[in-house]
Formats: structure tokens, C-alpha cells, sequence
């Protein structure tokens, strides 16, 4: 089964949370621009609606919708490699998911493509992942204990809309951020209020954060992040449609047609939990040896690293449908766009995005954040 269609909507989302990552936690500074079209409520106030809509206790307002992902981060052209681009291809262009939701039993997510389509159904103890492309039916199965085993997630519809990404922000505003609201704003034609969130420091590479709010349901329905410079969103996700009932029982159902390759897989099985396992440790060890240098958003990420460790992570584990090499091909063209630096710290590689800066120096260590050259070669002289 080709997973990296389906697990690709992580991508965006950890991008999201780099950002975040270097907010943090506590008090904002609110203010109200335009005139009203929605009944005036300060960035306190919305933060805490934002939080309860989005809390996983409470759960999810049924719903279903259209959510569109769009990324210009200034990365070198990605290779042309054919067939399904997978997971980078997000880092670029314009994507669309269309989703159903019914509660937590009841999931449906669908990925159009230019002539196929991905479908991955989640009814209760039934669930199927649907690939037009290669006329394949897989029938999913969880073991009980697989979550809690290996970390491996069920199916969520947080996974593939505003809503996480929105959630990692909130949750860590703190003293280094400005927050403004804007209730004259409209997304997927209903109004919102937009929480506005901007850097204090000089230093970082983010202009602001806009996060809109449903005017109704508080639901986050948009997130933009804007580079400095920049008048559109370095990267968004969002809704294009949304509607707030209940979605028909019958988007729920999945027969495999008449001719399809049926398959099965079990999530949980020991090797796919040994793989996940190791990943996790491997995570987990990189974490470990990782130096976080300042505050808030212009917080640096200082990792033990050398370029033969960055093209082993790049190519990942073997056989997994060409990304590997697709992975290694960007990792060569961003490496060729890279800027020669050196100073009384020694000499390195500066890759630079929109969002993100990165050196990766000949001492081995690799340096990344969300912040200007001038500040990631100061962060070198000093570790």
C-alpha cells in the first residue's frame, strides 16, 4: 500500500509547527482593527474559544469541506521524477483534500489528483484505502494495542486541516509575540476573526501569523504564515468550503469496485511497529543531542549533524516507492544553492528559504531556525 499519499498531510503541518516551536507560552498584547462585522472580542478572549474548539476531549463539530494547502518557500525546483510525487511535492504549488467528518469513528479524507484519486474511509471497525492509480482496494486493520505500542495515529481529521496547525500555534504564544485581532475578515464565505500574531524580535524570519476563526463555531478554518518582505503567505492551509452538519452515512461506506485488486494490512504488525519503533528512538536520540540558543521566535536549533547523516535521513528507508531518491535529489539542488560562509567559527554551508535558515558547518553541526543569515552566523560564533 502507498502510504506516503495519505501520511503526506503531515508535512505542512510539521512546517507549521517548526514556526510555532518558537513561540512558546503566556501573556498577548490585543488590539481591534477595521470595522466590525463581528461582535468585538479580544485576543484573550478568542485564544481561549480557539483552544476549546480545537480540544480533542471535547471533540469535533461534524462537518465536511474542501482544504486547500499552498507553499512558496523559495526552495530550488523540485526534480521531475514521475509518477506520485509524494511528500515534497507540498513544498511547492497548490494541493487540495476534501474532507468528511462524522466523529471519531466516522472519517473520511479524499486527495484528487490531476486523473486519480486517493480515498481513505474510517467507519468503525471498517476501514479501506482507496487507489484509483493502480485500481488497489486495502483493507485496513489496527490492532488494539498499536497506538499505544508505537505511537502509530488512527486516522484524524485534524491531521489534514487547519485545526493542528492551529492548535501548535495557540498553545505557545508567550511574551515574544504581538497579537492584533481582525474581525472583517471571510474565509470559505463565512465571516472570522483573524488572530494576528507578529515576532517582537528584528531577528526572525516571520512577518506574521494570521489564524482565522470561524465567527461561529471558533473552529480554526485558515492559517497563513508570511514571510518578511512578502505580501502573500509563504505557506497556507484552509478551507476553500466548509459546511457545519452532519455529512450522509452513505460517504462513510466503500465497496471495492467490480475488477479491483483487493489487499489487507494490518497497522501494528510487528515489522511496521519495529520500523516506527526505531524511528521514534532515532527521534528521540536527535532531540536529546539538540541545543535550542535564544528565545521565542528567534530561537536556533543547534544538532550534532554532518552532510552524510543529512543524505541518509534524506533517502530514508529503502524501497519506499522512489521517495528516497526524490528526497536526495532535492537535498542535492538545495545543497547546490547554498551560500559559502565562514568566520571565527569556521566555515559552512548557509541554505536560506523564506521561513527558514540553516548552516551546516565543516565542524559538524548543523544550525536552523527562523531567523536572518546575520543572526544564525552570530548563534555559530557563540556555541
Amino acid at each position: 500500500m502507498r502510504r506516503g499519499t495519505f501520511v503526506r498531510w503531515g508535512v505542512p503541518i510539521a512546517a507549521a509547527a517548526v514556526i510555532g516551536a518558537a513561540i512558546g507560552a503566556g501573556p498577548v498584547i490585543a488590539a481591534v482593527s477595521g470595522e466590525p462585522t463581528l461582535p468585538e472580542r479580544s485576543a484573550e478572549q478568542l485564544l481561549a474559544d480557539a483552544a476549546a474548539a480545537t480540544a480533542k476531549d471535547q471533540g469535533m463539530r461534524p462537518m465536511s469541506g474542501t482544504v486547500q494547502q499552498t507553499a512558496s518557500l523559495g526552495l530550488p525546483a523540485l526534480p521531475v521524477t514521475g509518477g506520485d510525487t509524494g511528500p515534497l511535492s507540498l513544498l511547492s504549488g497548490t494541493h487540495e483534500v476534501k474532507v468528511w467528518y462524522g466523529g471519531e469513528n466516522k472519517i473520511r479524507v479524499a486527495m484528487p489528483t490531476h486523473l486519480n484519486e486517493t480515498n481513505l474511509i474510517y467507519n468503525g471497525d471498517q476501514s479501506w484505502y482507496w487507489d484509483s492509480a493502480t485500481n488497489t482496494a486495502t483493507r485496513l486493520r489496527i490492532k488494539a494495542d498499536a497506538g499505544e505500542q508505537h505511537g502509530l495515529p488512527t486516522p484524524q481529521p485534524t491531521d489534514v486541516t487547519p485545526q493542528q496547525a492551529a492548535q501548535r500555534l495557540l498553545a505557545q504564544v508567550d511574551e515574544h509575540t504581538a497579537v492584533r485581532v481582525i474581525n472583517t475578515a471571510e474565509v470559505a464565505g463565512r465571516p472570522v476573526y483573524q488572530l494576528v500574531l507578529a515576532p517582537k524580535a528584528d531577528g526572525s524570519l516571520v512577518q506574521e501569523v494570521r489564524i482565522a476563526l470561524d465567527g461561529e463555531t471558533y473552529m480554526p478554518l485558515q492559517v497563513q504564515l508570511y514571510a518578511k518582505g512578502s505580501a502573500e503567505p509563504a505557506y497556507q492551509v484552509g478551507f476553500t468550503q466548509v459546511t457545519f452538519t452532519p455529512p450522509a452515512a452513505e460517504n462513510f461506506t466503500f465497496t471495492p469496485p467490480a475488477g479491483a485488486k483487493v489487499e489487507e494490512a494490518t497497522i501494528g504488525e510487528e515489522s511496521i511497529g519495529a520500523k516506527a519503533e526505531e524511528r521514534a528512538e532515532h527521534a528521540a536520540d536527535m532531540a536529546g543531542k539538540a541545543k535550542l540558543v535564544g528565545d521565542g521566535w528567534t530561537t536556533v536549533a543547534v544538532v550534532p549533524f554532518s552532510l552524510s547523516d543529512l543524505q541518509s535521513e534524506a533517502a530514508g528507508p529503502a524501497g519506499q516507492d522512489g521517495r528516497g531518491a526524490q528526497a536526495n535529489a532535492l537535498l542535492d539542488s538545495v545543497l547546490k544553492s547554498a551560500t559559502p560562509v565562514n568566520g571565527t567559527w569556521g566555515s559552512g554551508k548557509l541554505i536560506r528559504t523564506k521561513l527558514l535558515t540553516a548552516l551546516l558547518t565543516d565542524d559538524g553541526r548543523l544550525l536552523a531556525g527562523a531567523v536572518t543569515p546575520e543572526e544564525l552566523v552570530r548563534v555559530a560564533g557563540t556555541q
